[in-house]
């Protein structure tokens, strides 16, 4: 997982990204979300797959490609029917949060004994499993209040993948540099 931390960095500047354009844009319309969750949904959903399918460990690589095959699904639903209602976007917004939600905290806990900061991926899952159920909750709060919401979730699980993104490069780097002196200590 270490050579490949800049999937979960990528990973986490498309969610920033798409979190920025849901508050630049708060007046867009019920469409425009949907096709901006669709193309979001999409693309972490393939990044994920991509991580799942170049990723060292079996555990938590079948974790990541359930999410990403279900952020794929989703997506394509969603920019294949983009006239569905309102409520039904939020809906499988809210179910696509709990879902990947569960599986990243799944994923943090089978990867706990393999990398440090795993719990940064555990926050990033939590914090997704409350979004989806307060927007099972509060169905009714609003095209501008879940625009924001939106925002919100995605820039904050953005800043978290990639802060856990940075951390697992850097454990790669003392993994690679301490097998590196090991084998000159080797050679001398």
């Amino acid at each position: 997982m270490t050579r490949h931390w800049w999937v979960l960095a990528l990973r986490g500047a498309f969610a920033v990204l798409f979190g920025i354009v849901a508050w630049v844009w708060p007046g867009i319309t019920v469409w425009a979300l949907v096709l901006l969750f669709g193309a979001y949904a999409l693309v972490d959903g393939v990044i994920a797959v991509y991580g799942a399918v170049t990723g060292s460990t079996a555990g938590s690589r079948s974790w990541l490609a359930i999410s990403g095959i279900a952020g794929i699904v989703l997506g394509l639903a969603a920019l294949i029917w983009p006239g569905i209602t309102g409520l039904a976007l939020l809906m499988l917004i809210a179910a696509w949060a709990v879902v990947t939600g569960v599986m990243e905290i799944v994923a943090a806990i089978a990867m706990r004994k393999e990398i440090e900061g795993e719990w940064l991926y555990a926050v990033t899952g939590a914090i997704s499993v409350l979004f989806g159920l307060l927007l099972f909750l509060w169905p009714a709060s609003g095209a501008l209040a879940l625009i924001w919401m939106i925002g919100f979730f995605s820039i904050l699980a953005g800043a978290l993948m990639i802060g856990a993104a940075f951390r697992v490069r850097k454990m790669g780097e003392r993994a690679g540099s301490t097998a590196g002196a090991g084998s000159a200590r080797t050679v001398l």
